[in-house]
């Protein structure tokens, strides 16, 4: 009887040590929020790539993504509503500062990595007859929402050609960029911006219904671009990029990077960095634009603070000193 009872008492703890043992694991559990961007960009496919890569670096965490936007996601992280998100360079650095349309400096943003260049991209249908800024006057365009990066640098624009929204005939807000480019296709709209890799998703499905033209910059546009942001560059979309394009077309550029909150802990970031800078490979499958990038590439300093568990990772491997 003895025996009996000391061996369902031992049952009974060996059960409460699971309990406990899973309970423990529950609450090691953490999500982790990633804000991506608009459909038919190439943030939402990155993000999916990051999510299971950073899954298999740290143990007990999930990453859950999120839609969102260049602006948005840097308010996103900011405001402590994401622990990541991908940026530009332009807008990011203007949240550190304080500047538009940020309303006070952050300082919850902390840098991971570079990833690549951006291009600032105007397509327009070709019977619309525009070959440069100016000849968008009086036209209907489809931008994206308030809080995308693409949509602030489409106000730049036009304002760095002595335009406006209201010089244009309609002005659409579209979600995404697969939204704006059917507009063109139903040929409610003649131009639509889009910021962005190349070649664009949207913007070839958009060739195969009509004929197109990218709208080029100028050196003098490209001037009045940078007394706006300094972080505007010339950029060039290789002739053949798209259908019919023959000539290579200059265009503002900036680069897309990836940000998490400061407040996340080092080894945390340290392990995720370290999975980004060892799987670039992985980034290449969904983002060609990322084959040329190197670990020095993503440690390059561009005015926003490195977090402490990235800034280890690249000391570490002598990409920064």
């Amino acid at each position: 009887m003895i025996t009996r009872t000391l061996s369902r008492a031992g049952a009974y703890a060996a059960f409460g040590l699971a309990i406990a043992a899973f309970g423990g694991a529950e609450a090691n559990a953490q999500t982790l929020k990633l804000m991506t961007g608009p459909q038919g960009g190439v943030w939402v496919p990155m993000g999916g790539t990051f999510k299971a890569m950073f899954e298999k670096a740290v143990a007990g965490v999930t990453i859950q993504t999120l839609p969102g936007a260049g602006i948005a996601n840097v308010k996103g992280v900011e405001e402590s509503k994401a622990d990541f998100g991908f940026g530009n360079s332009i807008s990011t650095v203007d949240a550190i500062n304080g500047n538009p349309p940020f309303e006070k400096k952050a300082t919850n943003v902390c840098q991971i990595a570079n990833l690549y260049p951006q291009y600032f991209q105007v397509v327009a249908l070709a019977d619309a007859k525009i070959g440069k800024v100016e000849d968008m006057k009086g036209k209907a365009i489809a931008v994206q929402t308030r809080g995308n990066t693409a949509e602030a640098i489409s106000s730049d624009i036009l304002k760095a050609h002595g335009l406006s929204y209201a010089a244009m005939s309609k002005v659409n807000y579209m979600a995404s960029y697969n939204d704006a480019a059917a507009l063109l296709k139903d040929g409610h709209a003649q131009i639509f911006t889009l910021g962005t890799t190349i070649p664009a998703a949207s913007i070839m499905d958009l060739a195969t219904a009509r004929d197109i033209t990218l709208v080029p910059v100028s050196d003098e546009s490209v001037a009045a671009m940078k007394k706006i942001n300094a972080g505007y560059v010339k950029g060039m979309i290789p002739a053949n990029t798209y259908p019919k394009q023959d000539k290579d077309v200059p265009v503002i550029a900036y680069s897309a990077h990836f940000i998490a909150s400061c407040k996340l802990p080092e080894a945390q970031v340290y392990s995720i960095t370290k999975a980004m800078a060892t799987n670039l490979g992985d980034l290449v499958a969904v983002n060609k634009a990322m084959a040329k990038v190197t670990v020095k590439d993503m440690a390059e300093d561009i005015g926003v603070p490195f977090h402490p568990g990235a800034a280890k990772y690249y000391k570490e491997v002598g990409a920064l000193k």
